[in-house]
């Protein structure tokens, strides 16, 4: 880790190769923050540039150097000075000596801190800026002091200054990525990022304290970091330098920041003297931000509160916390979440004596997603004697802290409390909820029905019959549950959230069978009472966000898939660690891409979500399945099968209801493997099952499938009346006219135009499908097309294999059987030599290169010429512009 890979800055970098190889004769300086890169880009540009084509010096001022003349410059110029030159003679003298050793050559200088030169060194930097055959690159630190010369250079218009800005987010996590070799998890990412401040810098004293403390792990190939920060002593001595000495007044300012922000500026200024505010801002310790109509502070880099606090002493912390409180509770309270606030300054001081206010504050955080916070308030609420509310808020966040066993323990703990049907109702819910998502015990749900008969109250029976259908559906007894479900709806005392976690099960059965309009019609109710149900029930989001995004899958509705993704609810589920929320989406998120042909982004997010669920089954199997599917895309069938079997190992029997996706995987799986026959065999099963079980929808999905294998003339179901049994192209036909939506009629027309041959019917039917983003099966409806047109002249085929290479450009790395159809038996000489000719190389030059000789790279030519259908270079590029290469890349 002692070098870091060059990530991103490619606009930047680009534009100091365009200065340097410009004929504007202009220069260009970066300025920027320390620890922004601006050293490590110069460096790179200078890198990149030919040495026999330029005459390249390179400078590092420094401070060591500032007050020598010409110290500067000590690495370019002459020992020694010719005697009894006058100080411009000097500089004449330099610059002639400069232009000799460039021997006629353009001349470009490179100064690393610039800021630091002395002043000699400055005004021949300048001097030479204006000489015709030469160019200045340089980099300035923000806020030092710069030498007039250097100022002049772009105040003259001999050079651009540009500002360096910090990495972005995407431009983090590649270097995360690179500096360790494998993708980071998104959430860990962004936390890095922020923390950084987009900082390579600061990123890497991040990263060296988190290995060093063993806080990042590797689990299914992706990096996490646990976020607890390991402050190494170079990291507090650099945030140390920048913070710098501080009176009494100004660290009582930038410690009760660092503690309570983002903190109101009036309230802020009740506890100090807004003088000390003032300078504070001014050395840019704190910043202000608008905040609706309050302007709240914050410090000016994340990583500031973090050294503030780490110093801060333990008495005067709980002063300063307690100090917080008592301001919010006097002056404050008149936003949502200042009463979670006040609760935990109060915790952390070890002033809460109040168990209703952390409770209050624990399901505030709980209706927020943050788990950690949510599960330490409602833990301090029990252990302030908060009694059986206390320990039902806390089992259940325990429940999706992915801590069930603990979970039970504080139920079982507060058992002796139920006096009512009330407790009784929210306690077997509760517990029910964790013995069977948490412990995948599904005895519960006959347990949970025979102790709701119990329930003389009908509100309390309704709470218990609504999770008992929740279970049913998800153990795949659907008549029961759809049954139970209507049985609360239709009673009138059920309660909110008890009515709206039925309408979620009803919800996800009708997308499941293809019902999505009133799917949808019932996910828009759910929605609509949401301000009634998040304060009870703030999980029945996740209920609701499986049964939405079911429907928005099967449908293809991939616009759909983007919106949920980028939500309210997906930010506040990642950044409170809410896990099973942003693992499910994390797979919606992959699902989209591979569809789109992102297979990179596939499997990267799959991987992504398989780390996140680690530690749970609820999700995990799918979250697998989604990487076997997001890897036989890339033609990797050891990874896939790998997937698949970790699929099979942590999927939980109690969620039959995902067995489609997890089973139309694992002919993805036998497909990538080359075994087609398998594939097939499995997915006709799987579309009989489908059937019985009445999921239309996946049916219709798994039937898409067969036709992706050249398999729409394929039986499928029972015997018909006539003693044949139907077609794959009949049956979608059928299922168009019970599956709601424009996809199903869109995939019949793929079937039927697969059994009739029919190119023109193929490529409108892949225009169709790449209007809806759908660029994989596109590309393969495209492929096909191309593939019925067998051996004809690649003249004739040319406008569709330009069709297909435009989809395949949108895609990255793609190898599946119907582009795998397209690809000729070439062997890897062949290809090589089949590859040059494409791009113009001649027999001769291909010769040179592949150490052959000129009659060898005929013969292969006219080989590639026969296997291609071709008849000369002409119509060669346009054959293997279309096809997957040999690692399902495109050779163009």
């Amino acid at each position: 880790m002692s070098r870091w890979d060059f990530v991103g800055r490619t606009d930047e970098l680009n534009r100091l190769m365009s200065t340097v190889g410009g004929s504007e004769g202009r220069g260009l300086f970066f300025s920027g923050n320390a620890g922004v890169g601006k050293s490590r880009l110069l460096r790179e540009g200078v890198a990149a540039l030919p040495t026999d084509r330029y005459a390249i010096w390179s400078v590092a001022a420094s401070a060591t150097t500032a007050t020598l003349p010409f110290g500067g410059l000590v690495q370019v110029l002459p020992a020694q000075q010719p005697p009894g030159l006058s100080p411009a003679g000097v500089l004449r003298w330099a610059v002639d000596m400069l232009q000799q050793q460039a021997a006629g050559r353009p001349i470009v200088l490179a100064i690393d801190d610039a800021h630091l030169l002395d002043p000699p060194s400055a005004a021949l930097v300048h001097l030479l800026a204006r000489a015709e055959n030469a160019t200045v690159i340089g980099t300035l630190r923000n806020g030092e002091q710069i030498p007039l010369p250097i100022r002049a250079l772009w105040t003259d218009d001999l050079v651009d200054l540009v500002e360096l800005a910090p990495l972005g987010p995407t431009e983090t996590g590649g270097l995360l990525a690179a500096i360790l070799g494998g993708p980071v998890d998104d959430k860990s990412s962004e936390r890095l990022f922020k923390l950084s401040a987009g900082n390579p810098l600061l990123l890497r004293e991040l990263v060296l304290a988190a290995s060093g403390g063993d806080e990042l792990s590797r689990t299914y190939g992706m990096w996490k970091w646990t976020g607890r920060l390991e402050l190494a002593p170079s990291l507090t001595d650099l945030i140390g330098i920048r913070i710098g000495q501080l009176t009494a007044g100004v660290r009582s300012v930038v410690e009760l920041v660092a503690f309570g922000e983002p903190l109101g500026l009036q309230l802020l200024q009740k506890a100090v003297d807004p003088a000390d505010v003032e300078v504070a801002e001014e050395r840019g310790l704190i910043t202000m931000v608008h905040d609706d109509r309050r302007l709240d502070v914050r410090l000016a880099h994340p990583l500031y509160g973090e050294v503030m606090r780490r110093q801060c002493p333990v008495s005067r912390t709980r002063r300063l916390q307690a100090t917080l409180a008592e301001l919010l509770e006097q002056f404050g309270q008149r936003r949502r979440d200042d009463l979670l606030r006040v609760a935990v300054w109060r915790l952390d001081s070890g002033t809460a004596q109040d168990p209703a206010l952390l409770l209050a504050a624990a399901a505030q955080a709980f209706g927020r997603y943050d788990v950690p916070l949510a599960t330490r308030l409602a833990r301090a609420a029990l252990d302030a004697d908060g009694g059986f509310d206390a320990a039902e808020l806390l089992a259940t966040i325990l429940m999706f802290g992915d801590r069930p066993d603990e979970a039970i323990q504080v139920l079982d703990s507060v058992a002796g409390e139920i006096g009512s049907d009330r407790r009784r109702s929210r306690w077997l819910t509760v517990r029910g909820m964790v013995s069977y998502w948490g412990l995948s015990r599904e005895s519960t749900v006959e347990e949970i029905a025979a102790r709701g008969d119990e329930m003389t109250d009908s509100a309390d029976r309704a709470r218990v019959r609504a999770f008992e259908a929740a279970m049913r559906l998800h153990r795949l007894d659907t008549d029961t549950a759809l049954r139970l479900a209507q049985a609360v709806l239709d009673r009138p005392a059920s309660p909110v959230a008890a009515r709206e976690l039925v309408r979620c099960t009803i919800a996800h059965l009708q997308a499941a069978q293809g019902q999505y309009q009133r799917s949808a019609t019932a996910i828009a109710l759910v929605q609509e009472e949401a301000a009634r149900w998040r304060g009870d029930m703030p999980y029945l989001q996740l209920a609701m966000e499986l049964a939405r995004g079911t429907r928005l899958a099967l449908s293809g509705d991939l616009a759909g898939i983007d919106a949920i993704v980028a939500d309210e609810f997906a930010d506040l589920a990642g950044a409170g660690d809410f896990r099973l929320g942003t693992g499910y989406l994390a797979i919606l998120q992959a699902y989209a891409a591979r569809l789109r042909g992102r297979s990179d982004e596939a499997l990267k997010t799959s991987l992504d979500a398989c780390a996140v669920l680690a530690t749970s089954r609820v999700y995990a199997g799918l979250a697998h399945a989604e990487r076997a599917q997001a890897a036989a895309l890339r033609g990797d069938a050891t990874h896939a099968a790998e997937a698949m079997a970790e699929a099979d190992r942590t999927h939980a029997p109690g969620m039959a209801v995902l067995y489609p996706w997890l089973e139309q995987a694992r002919a993805a799986v036998h497909a990538a493997t080359g075994d087609l026959p398998t594939a097939a065999k499995h997915l006709c099963a799987l579309a009989d099952r489908l059937r019985e079980d009445t999921l239309a929808g996946h049916e219709l999905l798994v039937l898409l499938d067969m036709v992706r294998l050249n398999q729409a003339a394929a039986p499928v179901g029972p015997m018909c009346t006539d003693g044949d049994r139907r077609t794959v192209a009949q049956r979608l036909a059928e299922l168009s006219e019970r599956v709601d939506g424009t996809l199903p009629p869109l995939v019949a027309r793929y079937a039927r135009a697969a059994v009739e041959d029919s190119v023109p019917e193929l490529l409108a039917v892949a225009d169709d499908f790449a209007a809806r983003d759908l660029i994989v099966y596109a590309a393969e409806a495209t492929a096909m097309a191309l593939h019925r047109l067998g051996r004809s002249r690649v003249a004739a085929t040319t406008p569709v294999r330009e069709r297909l290479a435009g989809l395949l450009a949108r895609c990255d790395q793609l190898s599946t059987p119907a582009l795998r159809r397209l690809r000729p038996a070439l062997s890897d000489r062949e290809w090589e030599v089949a590859r040059l000719a494409a791009e113009g190389a001649t027999s001769r030059a291909i010769a040179e290169q592949l150490y052959l000789s000129t009659r060898t790279v005929e013969n292969h030519l006219q080989r590639v010429y026969s296997k291609l259908g071709v008849t000369g270079r002409a119509e060669l590029r346009a054959a293997l512009w279309s096809m997957p290469g040999h690692d399902g890349g495109d050779p163009a």
